[in-house]
């Protein structure tokens, strides 16, 4: 049996959705929700571009290109999606990062990218 870990944000607040259409998570909730069995730690709620869309297939992870055997649609500049966080962390490295909504950002992602780093690409929340 899977246990979600509690669904907060980097905040420490209920954590917002982060994409119904299309559906992201690592349960399909739409949430970027965490837990032991996610071991890509897909919680931090990024918005596409096609810079970092291009950049990721360079890469050897292909998020355009639809996969309907893992319910995944292929993603275009502007959606939103539960993306990895040492994926991302990896992103910011090499300077192609995308937006993250941090309302829907799941707090473990911190355990790998810094909230620092995070807030450099808020697309929501003032820098407080």
């Amino acid at each position: 049996m899977v246990t979600p870990y509690p669904s907060l944000n980097v905040f420490g607040e209920a954590l917002q959705p982060c994409s119904a259409a299309p559906l992201t998570g690592f349960f399909r909730d739409g949430h970027c929700n965490s837990c032991a069995e996610d071991t890509g730690s897909h919680t931090v709620c990024v918005v596409m571009t096609a810079e970092f869309l291009a950049w990721s297939k360079y890469v050897g992870n292909d998020l355009s290109t639809p996969r309907p055997e893992f319910r995944f649609p292929g993603l275009k500049a502007g959606d939103r999606w539960c993306l990895c966080a040492a994926r991302f962390l990896q992103a910011h490295d090499e300077g192609c990062a995308p937006n993250v909504r941090l309302a829907a950002t799941h707090r473990s992602a911190t355990e790998i990218v810094s909230l620092e780093v995070l807030r450099l690409y808020a697309a929501d929340a003032p820098l407080s």
